[in-house]
C-alpha cells in the first residue's frame, strides 16, 4: 500500500488524542449539563421547562443563521493553510455580525406567534447570539489547528460556571429570568478566554477584509448553513409545533425527553465527529485517497455499533429512567422517550455521512436532502398532532423524516476506499445480536435498573464477539484510543497489541 493511503503513525496517534480529550471533556460537560437539567426540570416544572425549550427551539435555529455553517469550512481550510487563520477570522467578524443581527429579528419575529412570556424570554436569550459569536469563531481556530486540550478545558469551565451562577440565581427566585442571565454573563466569559487564547497564539484577524476569502466562504457555507439550519429546525420543530397546538406543559413533556436525546449525540457522537474532522480532511486529498473512505466506514460502523445498545437500553426502561430522576410530574415523557431514542440512534449514524458530505463539498446535496426531511416531518408533525393530540405524534413524526434522511445519506454517499456492503453487513449482524440482548432486558427489566443493564451488555458484548462485528484492525484502532485515555498505561499491562494503524 502505497504512503498516501495510509495515515501516518503520528497523525492517528494525534487523532487519538484528539478523541481521547474531546471525548473525557464532553464527558465532564455534559455530564455536569445533564444533572443540571435533572435539577432544572422539575425545579421549574413542565410549564416554565416547556417555555424554556420552546425558547430553546428558537435560540438554535437563529445561531445557525448567525453561525452560517462558516465554523466547518474555516476548520477544513485553516487545518490545510494555518497561515490564513487570520484573514478567515476577519472575514468571519464581518459576515457573522450581519447575520446574527438579521437572525435575532426573524427570531423575534417568530416568537410573536406564542404568548408573551415566550416573546420576552427570546429577546433576552437572543442576546447571546451577539455573545456567544466571538468565542465560536475563537473555538474554530483552535480546533483548526487541534489545540484540543485548550478548547475542551475552556468548555468545562465554561459550563461550571454557567451552571453555578443560575443555581444562585434560581436560589435567588429569580426562576428562568436568572437562567438566561447566568447564561449571558458565562458566555461572554468564554468569548474573552477563547479569543485570549488564540491572541496568545499569535492569531489575531489580519485586515483589511479580503473578499477573495470571504466569498468562496460565503458561497460554501450558504448550502451548509441552510442544512444546518434546516436540520435543526427539524430537531426542533416538533417542540415548536407543539407548544403552539397543544400548549407549553406538554412542551415541557417533550423538551425532558429530548434533553436526553441531544446529550447522547453530543457524548457519542458529536465529539467523536468532531476530534476526527481535521484529520478527515487532510487525508481525503480529492477524492483520491482511500483512507477517507475507510475512516468513514469505520466511524460508521462503531455508531452503529454504540447507538443500538443504547436505543435498546433507553427504550425498555424508560420509566426506570425518567420518573426517578425526574420525578412523577414529568411521567408522561417516559413514554416520549421511550420512541425518542431510536431518532437519537439514526441521527447518530447519519452525522457521519453529514460530515463526510461536507468534507467532498457536498453542501448542496446535504441540503437538499434535510429540506426533503424538514418538508416531510413539518407535514407529519402537524397532522398527528392534531389527529393524536399527543407529543408522541411529533416523535413518530421525526422518526420518520429522519429514516428517509439517512437512508438518502447513506446511499448517496460514494468515496475512494468506502464500502457500504461492510456497513449493511456490520448492521445486519448487529440486528442479530439485538434480539437476544432485548430478550435479556426485558426479563430482568422489573428488577433493579443495574442488572438488566449489566445483563444486557453481556449478552451484547458476547454476541459482538461471537459475530465477528469487529475485524483485527478495528481492535486496533479501540486499543489505541483506550491507550491514550488518562488510565491507558495500566491498560497496556493487560493488553497489548502491536498496532499499525491501516485505517
Amino acid at each position: 500500500m502505497s504512503d498516501s493511503a495510509t495515515v501516518s503513525r503520528g497523525d492517528a496517534r494525534r487523532a487519538a488524542r484528539n478523541v481521547s480529550v474531546l471525548m473525557i471533556a464532553s464527558v465532564i460537560s455534559k455530564g455536569a449539563l445533564y444533572c443540571w437539567q435533572l435539577v432544572l426540570s422539575p425545579w421549574l416544572g413542565p410549564s416554565e421547562y416547556g417555555i424554556y425549550g420552546t425558547v430553546g427551539g428558537l435560540m438554535v435555529n437563529a445561531a445557525a443563521v448567525a453561525s452560517f455553517g462558516m465554523g466547518l469550512i474555516v476548520i477544513r481550510d485553516v487545518a490545510r493553510a494555518p497561515r490564513s487563520a487570520g484573514k478567515y477570522w476577519t472575514a468571519m467578524l464581518f459576515m457573522q455580525t450581519i447575520l446574527a443581527l438579521f437572525a435575532y429579528i426573524g427570531m423575534n419575529g417568530v416568537a410573536v406567534g406564542y404568548s408573551e412570556t415566550v416573546r420576552a424570554f427570546a429577546a433576552l436569550a437572543g442576546i447571546n447570539l451577539f455573545i456567544d459569536l466571538f468565542g465560536n469563531m475563537g473555538y474554530d481556530l483552535l480546533l483548526a489547528r487541534e489545540d484540543m486540550a485548550k478548547t475542551s478545558l475552556v468548555e468545562i469551565v465554561h459550563i461550571m460556571i454557567r451552571i453555578g451562577l443560575a443555581l444562585l440565581a434560581l436560589t435567588a427566585g429569580w426562576g428562568l429570568l436568572g437562567v438566561y442571565g447566568a447564561s449571558i454573563a458565562s458566555g461572554l466569559g468564554r468569548s474573552v478566554v477563547l479569543v485570549s487564547l488564540n491572541f496568545r497564539a499569535g492569531v489575531k484577524p489580519e485586515f483589511p477584509f479580503d473578499r477573495r476569502i470571504a466569498r468562496p466562504l460565503f458561497i460554501n457555507s450558504a448550502p451548509l448553513a441552510l442544512s444546518s439550519f434546516l436540520t435543526l429546525a427539524y430537531q426542533h420543530s416538533d417542540k415548536l409545533l407543539t407548544t403552539g397546538i397543544l400548549g407549553e406543559r406538554v412542551t415541557g413533556y417533550l423538551t425532558a425527553a429530548f434533553v436526553i436525546n441531544f446529550g447522547v449525540i453530543e457524548l457519542f457522537s458529536t465529539s467523536v465527529l468532531v476530534a476526527a474532522y481535521p484529520l478527515l480532511a487532510r487525508y481525503y486529498d480529492d477524492g483520491k485517497n482511500p483512507v477517507f473512505g475507510r475512516m468513514i466506514e469505520k466511524l460508521a460502523r462503531y455508531m452503529l455499533i454504540i447507538a443500538l445498545p443504547l436505543a435498546l437500553s433507553i427504550s425498555i426502561l424508560a420509566d426506570k429512567i425518567m420518573i426517578p430522576l425526574l420525578g412523577e410530574a414529568y411521567a408522561p415523557s417516559a413514554g416520549i422517550l421511550r420512541l425518542l431514542i431510536w431518532y437519537t440512534a439514526i441521527t447518530m449514524f447519519g452525522n457521519v455521512f453529514s460530515k463526510g458530505l461536507l468534507i467532498q463539498n457536498q453542501q448542496r446535496r446535504l441540503l437538499l436532502i434535510r429540506g426533503a426531511g424538514l418538508a416531510l416531518n413539518v407535514a407529519l408533525t402537524a397532522l398527528l398532532l392534531f389527529r393524536w393530540g399527543d407529543a408522541r405524534g411529533a416523535v413518530i413524526a421525526s422518526i420518520i423524516g429522519e429514516v428517509a434522511v439517512v437512508g438518502l445519506l447513506f446511499t448517496s454517499f460514494q468515496g475512494c476506499g468506502w464500502k457500504r456492503s461492510k456497513v449493511a453487513s456490520c448492521a445486519i449482524r448487529l440486528m442479530v445480536v439485538a434480539v437476544p440482548t432485548a430478550l435479556a432486558m426485558l426479563m430482568l427489566r422489573e428488577q433493579f435498573i443495574l442488572l438488566p443493564l449489566l445483563g444486557a451488555a453481556a449478552v451484547y458484548t458476547t454476541g459482538v464477539l461471537l459475530g465477528r462485528v469487529l475485524k483485527p484492525d478495528d481492535w486496533d484502532v479501540l486499543y489505541q484510543l483506550a491507550a491514550s485515555l488518562p488510565a491507558g498505561g495500566f491498560l497496556r499491562r493487560f493488553w497489548q497489541r502491536d498496532v499499525e494503524f491501516n485505517w
